[in-house]
């Protein structure tokens, strides 16, 4: 069939109008037809459409059904396309007269689930292509029967720019011309059943519209200029077991609300403004943010993304983000980004039924869906999702520098009856209930971040006792540098809980996390978790009256510092806020007026500098020669023991008094004989204490005690509170 002598094949014109065409370079673009090279575009509401070759060749091309526009070139060779929008002309370049965009390497290491620069080389990639500017665009969706990318340049007509489907790795691709960083869009899907899904955000966007919102946005190439090689070239000696590691967990929104209320928070140049010098200013060596990638439901805390690749628009652009982590370095504090591989929202414009078909999730619910979060399980038995989400991790960690990654919900990965009763879950190959896809991808991510990030740290949150979870992989273990130590948390917490006349019949609570310290390198967390969902806040768990309260935190938080373990306290904790947290309220920074409260702000201050000076107090976090018992004695409430560093001639003793009653007289063994110097005092007036101590320097007695030779004679605070002493005085620096 013809129009004007221009052949017309009327199948593949009604699957164009209809947005079902499936191989639109069959049909669009330039093609060879009885010796002549005729163009087809459909750009529908033309007004008409002209080819423009070099020379001033123009070939007005004729409208041979609504919106397609056909013809013969008048010479062979390249061409534009000016369009005539009712007396506006748009010139491009015509999309289906580009060659292959993504190459067989690429195709190939994605589908083995190796690409590891997804982020640079798919989604939307800013790009000259072929000696044109414009914009690349591929997704995965091997199910799909029509893939088109959509957005505010065709009007999210699915009809202008269908895609090209790359065989056999299911990846859809298409180069438009002269588009330009900023654009909005979408990909349009007709599904594996034919039906026309719901328009999907890009699941590579590297940006995305503010929620609301749900489009993608192209965004530019990294450029940021970065200043941070000292930090760099120091990394790894600064994250090393044997290094203080001392974390501030930070919710970006609420840690701190822009006063003129402009905006619902701070962007990422208000937190490198104050919010990085805080956290070098109070001694802690590493930030962390709970999940900043972009996410639907901002009640969620950023724990349900759906934009693995994104930083939410909540805190400005990517760029900000990078200025944010290099305002980190230069003061000497490192940048850790809680990270979510586990489940995802089920969000029509994310990832569920992604082509039409459980795609990036399992189609049993059973292993598919999470019943505790209402929430997609991916399925990690497929290369690809592995290859996309390591994909991601490495994102973050290589382009934007940061530190680390603590893993979300590990242990919901390890247990395929994890939260679930009998029949509700599907054993593994073997019939047993770990789940043996998740376990290989998670050595797997580890050895690829140990490999390309030099330096750089993973986290688990793993609450179970799992063996090895920080064990390298050759060994057997899953490769985390550390794992946090939910069972001292809930064991402490418990005990401090408690009224202290009935502590004395619990001190387990407090000693057992000892007999299992060295077994993993553990963080101890006081997280957002524990001060939520109606749990109360870290002060509101201490019992007695408030002056009590903040003795009991006051000891709670030395005994947590002196402990062997890195250290994680959630914002808010360093002030002793009242109130549980709020992810829609604020820090309540005005109680830094009150004196208890300051108080606690500077008795965190000390103990991360205590904590940072003294090796005995961070050396030996993965020695268990670095710790001993010096006084278990829980009839009179009194627990004492030895941190020293490997190598490391001064010692520290550490001593708490978990009852109401000052002890004086009280005498603990010494490791060795001679004047030892008070360095944290918790009832000291300073933080807000009673002022009850021993006022510097104490000399030991040749009175044996605990098994030691010598004794210090000691005065030990009431309500909870700590002394912490370190062996002579005179090499202390701080005398």
């Amino acid at each position: 069939m013809s129009t004007s002598g221009i052949a017309l094949n009327h199948a593949l014109t009604a699957a164009l109008m209809e947005g079902r065409l499936t191989d639109p370079f069959a049909f669009l673009g330039p093609h060879q037809e009885d010796g002549r090279t005729v163009v087809r575009t459909f750009h529908p509401g033309a007004a008409g459409v002209t080819a423009i070759q070099c020379g001033g060749s123009n070939s007005p091309l004729q409208e041979v059904a609504p919106g397609l526009f056909a013809g013969p070139l008048a010479v062979e060779g390249p061409y534009r396309l000016s369009i005539d929008w009712a007396g506006t002309i748009h010139e491009t370049e015509d999309p289906y007269a580009f060659g292959l965009l993504l190459g067989e390497l690429d195709l190939h290491l994605f589908m083995e689930g190796a690409h590891w620069e997804l982020a640079q080389r798919m989604g939307a990639q800013p790009q000259s292509f072929e000696g044109v500017e414009g914009v690349g665009f591929s997704v995965w969706a091997p199910n799909a029967r029509r893939v088109s990318v959509v957005g505010d340049f065709n009007s999210w007509d699915g009809r202008r720019h269908p895609m090209r489907l790359r065989h056999p790795a299911g990846v859809w691709e298409l180069f438009v011309p002269r588009l330009r960083p900023g654009e909005r869009y979408k990909f349009e899907l007709v599904g594996a059943q034919g039906d026309l899904l719901p328009l999907k955000a890009d699941p590579l966007a590297r940006m995305t519209e503010l929620p609301p919102g749900q489009a993608s946005i192209v965004a530019p190439p990294a450029s940021h200029a970065w200043g941070d090689a000292e930090w760099m070239a120091e990394r790894a000696a600064r994250q090393r077991p044997d290094a203080p590691v001392s974390i501030y967990e930070v919710h970006a929104a609420s840690w701190l609300r822009p006063q003129d209320g402009q905006a619902p928070n701070l962007d990422w140049d208000g937190l490198a403004e104050r919010l990085a010098p805080y956290v070098a200013d109070m001694g802690f060596t590493h930030v962390e943010l709970l999940p900043i990638m972009e996410h639907p439901f901002g009640g969620s805390w950023g724990y349900q993304p759906l934009s693995q690749f994104a930083p939410s628009a909540r805190y400005g652009a990517p760029d900000g983000l990078a200025r944010f982590v290099d305002a980190c370095h230069r003061l000497g504090v490192g940048v850790i980004l809680d990270w979510v591989p586990a489940h995802f929202p089920t969000d029509a414009h994310g990832l569920a039924g992604f082509d039409g078909t459980h795609l990036y999730e399992h189609a049993d619910p059973r292993e598919g869906f999470h019943q505790d979060w209402n929430t997609l399980i991916f399925n990690l038995g497929r290369r690809e999702v592995q290859g996309f989400l390591i994909a991601s991790a490495l994102y973050w960690l290589e382009t934007f520098h940061i530190d680390g990654l603590r893993v979300d919900a590990v242990a919901s990965m390890l247990y395929r009856d994890y939260s679930r009763e009998p029949g509700q879950w599907v054993p593994n190959v073997h019939g047993g209930r770990e789940n043996l896809e998740s376990i290989q991808f998670l050595g797997r991510l580890n050895e690829v971040v140990a490999e390309r990030c030099p330096g750089a740290v993973t986290i688990a949150e793993e609450s179970t006792a799992w063996p090895g979870v920080s064990n390298p992989v050759a060994q057997g273990g899953l490769g985390f540098q550390y794992k946090w130590n939910m069972g001292w948390m809930h064991d402490t917490l418990h005990h401090m809980a408690r009224d202290p006349v009935h502590r004395s019949w619990h001190q387990n609570e407090l000693t057992f996390g000892l007999i299992y310290a060295f077994s993993e390198r553990f963080v101890l967390p006081l997280s957002h978790d524990e001060v939520v969902h109606g749990k109360g806040s870290l002060l509101g768990k201490m019992p007695g009256d408030r002056w009590r309260q903040f003795a009991n935190l006051r000891a709670y938080l030395a005994f947590m510092w002196a402990h062997p373990g890195k250290k994680l306290l959630f914002m808010g904790g360093e002030l002793a806020q009242p109130s549980e947290w709020n992810h829609d309220g604020v820090v309540p920074w005005d109680l830094l007026r009150q004196a208890e409260h300051a108080g606690m702000q500077r008795l965190v201050r000390d103990l991360n500098g205590v904590y940072g000076r003294e090796p005995a107090l961070h050396g030996s976090d993965a020695d268990p020669e670095g710790f001993a018992w010096i006084c278990t004695d829980a009839e009179a409430g009194v627990l004492a023991f030895r941190r020293q560093a490997d190598g490391q001639a001064a010692p520290l003793i550490f001593v708490l008094n978990a009852t109401p009653e000052p002890r004086r007289s009280f005498s603990v063994g010494a490791p060795a004989p001679g004047p030892w110097r008070e360095l944290i005092n918790t009832d000291a007036a300073f933080y807000g204490g009673g002022n009850i101590g021993n006022g510097g320097v104490v000399h030991t007695e040749p009175t044996a005690a605990h098994g030691l030779r010598q004794s210090l004679n000691l005065t030990l605070p009431p309500s909870a509170r700590v002394s912490c002493v370190m062996k002579e005085a005179w090499l202390d620096p701080y005398s």
